[in-house]
C-alpha cells in the first residue's frame, strides 16, 4: 500500500471533529462506522506510525502531539496521552472516534471462556469472553467527559486479556470488540490490530507491495516503537484469538438529534460476523482446514503447493505476483533489527535514569518474568529480548531458505548475481557495520555498538532491569565493564540468569520466581542450556562456495 504523504493530514485536517477544538465533550454527530471512516482511521494510524518509523517521537504522547497527528492542539491541557501496548489500540481509535464524532463501545471486563480455566486471564488456555459492555452515548443533556474516559475508562478497561479471544459469534451485549479477518490486503491494512498470545499487542501502520507488514507498539513506560511482522508474533491455539483482527465497525440506533446536529440516547449495536465481508478464521484453520478440526494440521494452499503460514501470509499481502529479491529482504530484516536494538537504548537508559539499576535485587524473580508488574513491568525487558533473538535467528532462516530456493529455481526468488551467499555475507557485513548506536554507561559515557557486536552478545543482554546497564548491554571485558557499581551479589544473579537469557520461547506458564540457590540450570519451561544458533556469518561463509 503506497503512502499518500502530506495529501493525507490535508484531507484528515478537513475531517469533521475538528470544530470542537479543546472541548472535552463527546458528542456523536455520525451514527455509525463507514467504510469510508475505517479508510480515514487507517490513515490516521499511518501518519502517526511514519512519525515512529522515522524516529521523530519517541513516546505516545510526543506523537500525539506531533504533526503527525492532524487533531495536535486540539486537546484540553488535562488530556493524558498515555497508553501501553494493550491500550494503545483502543486508545487511538477512541482518541480517532471523539475527534470524529463516532460512537465507541468496549469491552467491560473479560472472563475465561472455560470455567475452569483459573489462569490469569492474560494467559487462559482457552481464551476468553466478555463479560459485558461499555457504551460511550450521550444522553440530552450532557455528552460524556472525553477526558475522562480516555484518561481513565478506556485505558483502566483494556488489558492484553481483552485480545485473547478468537471473535466468533456471541450473542447479545457481550460481541467480541474485534474480529478475525482473511489473510488478504484487503482485509488486514492500517488500523489492523495483531495480538500476541505471549502478552504483546500492535496495530498495523503501513504494508508494502512485497507484502511486508508494519506495526507500531507501545510499552508500560509510554515509549511508542515501529517493528516488522515476523514469527517473532507467534500462532497458537484458536481460541486465544492470536494474530490479525479489525476492530468490529459500531452504530448507534434508535438516537434522537438535537438542533446542533448531535445525537443522543438510543443504543450502541455492533456488525454481526456474518455482515462483515472481510471475517474468516482462515488464519487459525488454514485454507485447507484439517477434516479433524485439528488446527494445527490446517494447510495453507496456494496454486496446488502447500506453504508454511509466514510464507503464504507475505504472498497474500503482497500486490500483484511476489517476488522476492534476497538481499533486499536481507536489508529489510536487518533495518527491523536495527530499529529494535535502538529502541532496547530508550527502554534500557529508562531503568538507568530511574535508579533502578541501583536498587538491591529482590531475593526472588517475579513468578514469571514475561508477565507480571511493577518495576519488573515497567523496566525489565524479558519479552523484548525474547523477539529480539526470534529476529536473529529468523535472519538466519530466511538467508537459509532464499539459498535454497534460488538453488530449486524457484520463480519467485529474483536474483541475477554469481554468488547469491557471498552477496548475502556481503550486505549483511555492510548493514551491520552501518547500524551503529550507543548506550551510555553507568559512568554516563557513551559506548557505542552495532548489529553484529549485537549479535555477538545477543545472549549476554541482561533483561534484569537491577543489573547496571553495562551488563544489560552484555559487556564482556575489563574496560567495558569497568564503570559497572553491581556488587558480588548482583553479578551472581547476572551469571545464574543465563539459561533463562538462552531461551528465546515466551513461556508464561512456567514458574520462574526463583532464588538465587534455585536457579541453578534449566527448569521445565523456564530456561536452556545452550542457545539457538543466530551465527549467519557462519553459514554464509559454509554456503558462499556452494552455489
Amino acid at each position: 500500500m503506497k503512502i499518500v504523504g502530506m495529501g493525507l493530514l490535508l484531507l484528515l485536517a478537513l475531517l469533521p471533529g475538528l470544530s470542537n477544538a479543546q472541548s472535552d465533550r463527546w458528542v456523536i454527530t455520525k451514527t455509525e462506522w463507514t467504510e469510508q471512516d475505517e479508510i480515514n482511521f487507517g490513515a490516521f494510524i499511518t501518519q502517526i506510525g511514519q512519525a515512529v518509523e522515522r524516529r521523530e517521537c519517541l513516546t505516545v504522547d510526543a506523537c500525539l502531539k506531533s504533526p503527525a497527528n492532524p487533531y495536535a492542539g486540539t486537546d484540553p491541557e488535562d488530556l493524558e496521552l498515555f497508553a501501553d501496548c494493550a491500550d494503545l489500540p483502543y486508545y487511538l481509535r477512541a482518541y480517532f472516534a471523539w475527534k470524529n464524532g463516532l460512537p465507541m463501545s468496549i469491552q467491560e471486563g473479560v472472563k475465561a471462556r472455560e470455567p475452569n480455566d483459573n489462569k490469569d486471564p492474560r494467559y487462559t488456555m482457552y481464551g476468553n469472553i466478555p463479560k459485558g459492555r461499555f457504551d460511550i452515548i450521550p444522553t440530552r443533556f450532557k455528552a460524556p467527559n472525553a477526558v475522562r474516559l480516555l484518561n481513565n475508562d478506556i485505558v483502566d478497561k483494556t488489558y492484553s486479556a481483552s485480545f485473547r479471544m478468537m471473535g466468533n459469534e456471541i450473542a447479545g451485549v457481550t460481541y467480541t470488540d474485534f474480529y478475525p479477518v482473511k489473510l488478504h490486503r484487503d482485509a488486514i491494512r492500517p488500523g489492523t490490530v495483531i495480538y500476541d498470545p505471549n502478552g504483546h499487542v500492535a496495530i498495523i501502520h503501513r504494508i508494502t507491495d512485497d507484502g511486508h507488514i508494519y506495526y507500531i507498539d507501545s510499552h508500560p513506560d509510554n515509549t511508542i516503537t515501529s517493528g516488522l511482522y515476523t514469527p517473532k508474533f507467534v500462532r497458537s491455539f484458536p481460541f486465544q484469538g492470536a494474530g490479525f483482527k479489525n476492530f468490529r465497525p459500531l452504530a448507534l440506533v434508535g438516537a434522537s438529534k438535537n438542533f446542533s446536529g448531535e445525537y443522543f440516547g438510543g443504543k450502541i449495536v455492533a456488525a454481526t460476523n456474518a455482515q462483515l465481508p472481510h471475517f474468516s478464521l482462515e488464519q487459525f484453520y488454514g485454507n485447507q482446514p484439517d477434516p479433524a478440526g485439528d488446527w494445527k494440521n490446517g494447510k495453507f494452499v496456494f496454486q496446488g503447493s502447500t506453504l508454511g503460514y509466514y510464507e503464504y501470509l507475505r504472498l497474500m499481502m503482497a500486490s500483484g505476483d511476489l517476488q522476492i529479491d534476497p538481499l533486499q529482504d536481507m536489508r529489510t530484516i536487518l533495518g527491523d533489527i536495527c530499529t529494535s536494538l535502538k529502541d532496547r537504548v530508550v527502554a534500557v537508559d529508562f531503568g538507568r535514569q530511574k535508579g533502578i539499576d541501583q536498587v538491591p535485587h529482590p531475593i526472588r524473580l517475579p513468578k514469571n518474568i514475561y508477565g507480571t508488574d511493577g518495576e519488573w513491568e515497567a523496566y525489565a525487558t524479558p519479552a523484548r529480548d525474547a523477539r529480539l533473538k526470534v529476529a536473529y535467528m529468523d535472519l538466519l532462516f530466511q538467508a537459509q531458505q532464499s539459498i535454497l530456493r534460488y538453488r530449486a529455481k524457484d520463480p519467485q526468488i529474483i536474483y541475477s548475481g554469481p554468488n547469491l551467499a557471498q552477496d548475502l555475507l556481503r550486505i549483511y557485513q555492510a548493514e551491520a557495520r552501518a547500524c551503529q548506536f550507543a548506550y551510555t554507561n553507568s559512568a554516563g559515557a557513551p559506548v557505542m555498538l552495532d548489529l553484529e557486536m549485537a549479535r555477538i552478545r545477543l545472549f549476554d543482554l541482561s533483561f534484569d532491569p537491577y543489573h547496571c546497564v553495562e551488563l544489560r548491554w552484555g559487556a564482556n571485558s575489563a574496560q567495558e565493564l569497568s564503570s559497572c557499581l553491581d556488587d558480588q551479589n548482583k553479578r551472581d544473579w547476572y551469571a545464574k540468569e543465563k539459561w533463562l537469557r538462552y531461551q528465546w520461547e515466551r513461556r508464561y506458564d512456567a514458574r520462574m520466581d526463583f532464588t538465587l540457590e534455585e536457579l541453578d540450570g534449566p527448569k521445565p519451561g523456564a530456561g536452556l542450556s545452550r542457545p539457538p544458533d543466530v551465527d549467519i556469518i557462519r553459514m554464509l561463509m559454509s554456503q558462499r562456495v556452494k552455489n
